[in-house]
């Protein structure tokens, strides 16, 4: 089959590699239909995540079980499935608790070893925990697809940062980031039913998907102009709930100063850096909480599954660019260059 390789920087190709087959009873084999490229794959593909020559690599796909091992009862061939960014087994401490990316049985897809989802097809280990069964009719309305492929992450992990952050009903939310997961955070925070939502971001076509999700307002400075800005739109006082979902240290240094006193912040930017931006005197000071992490979106799919379906959220517009399977490379380009905001590949 044909699978997307990283073989050093800036160095994606498609290539001919091994059929993925069953190899545990718990196993399926799933032919991908809809994959996208993240804007975390860009950290190897710009050569600061380090990856083995010939590694594979995506971890956003949904599609069709084409095969099952003897132990998977919970999908079967045929079935139009997602799977989220990481297998889990659903069943040990952690997924029952809904950390379904600290399971003890996880992984990662484009692990060395593993399939990555910018491919032909993947083997899933742990079938029954990983994959959540979609409506079989959703294979023929290509908008319906391209929002249930945001379930396997950005959607989740916008979801994620919403909740960390504490966005709820009447609260004032900033979203600092103009990303798919910013933007998906914009999306989520609308519907938890936030007051006002701020959207930070210098790019008019994200900010208007931003305001097309959600955004009340939108603040094109950075740094100190930016703190003005939102202080300014909140009476001085600073956002309930700020959404970090560029994971720099400049961007979790505005997430602290323009959050309100007693507020939270809800970090799901892939941190990358020298430092943190965290000054943890003033943190305490103006009593502000920090949650997030690697989003748990496994857990989270159950809930966003319906709202998706009745089109009470459609994420799909975070997708602007199409391409086949041998143009992913292009696509990684695109994103690299910001003259695309996510790449889905279409098989």
């Amino acid at each position: 089959m044909r699978a997307t390789t990283i073989h050093a920087p800036y160095d994606m190709r498609v290539e001919d590699v091994p059929e993925p087959v069953v190899q545990l009873p718990t196993d399926a084999l799933v032919r991908v239909l809809r994959a996208c490229i993240c804007g975390s794959d860009l950290w190897a593909y710009r050569g600061e995540a380090a990856r083995e020559p010939g590694q594979r690599i995506g971890h956003e796909f949904l599609g069709i079980v084409e095969d099952t091992g003897a132990e998977v009862t919970r999908v079967r061939r045929g079935d139009l499935v997602v799977a989220p960014f990481m297998w889990s087994d659903g069943v040990c401490d952690y997924c029952q608790e809904g950390l379904t990316t600290s399971c003890e049985h996880g992984g990662f897809w484009g692990s060395v070893g593993y399939d990555g989802g910018q491919g032909e097809a993947v083997r899933v280990p742990c079938a029954d925990g990983t994959l959540v069964q979609l409506p079989s009719d959703a294979v023929s309305d290509d908008r319906l697809l391209s929002a249930l492929l945001t379930l396997s992450d950005v959607m989740g992990t916008g979801h994620h940062a919403a909740l960390g952050a504490g966005a709820r009903p009447g609260a004032t939310v900033a979203v600092v980031g103009d990303g798919a997961v910013g933007l998906c955070a914009v999306l989520a925070a609308k519907r938890l039913g936030a007051g006002r939502i701020i959207a930070l971001g210098r790019h008019q076509d994200r900010t208007d998907i931003a305001r097309r999700f959600g955004a009340t307002d939108v603040v094109a400075e950075r740094g100190d102009a930016a703190l003005e800005a939102v202080r300014e739109l909140t009476r001085g006082q600073g956002a309930h709930a700020v959404v970090e979902a560029v994971g720099t240290e400049q961007s979790m240094r505005t997430a602290v100063n323009i959050a309100r006193d007693g507020g939270a912040i809800g970090f799901v930017g892939v941190p990358h850096g020298s430092g943190t931006g965290l000054d943890l005197s003033v943190m305490f000071d103006r009593n502000i909480a920090l949650r997030g992490g690697v989003a748990p979106v496994r857990a989270y799919i159950p809930e966003l599954l319906p709202d998706v379906l009745d089109g009470t959220i459609d994420p799909s517009p975070v997708f602007d660019l199409t391409v086949g399977l041998e143009g992913v490379p292009g696509g990684y380009k695109a994103m690299d260059e910001r003259t695309a905001l996510k790449v889905m590949v279409s098989m």
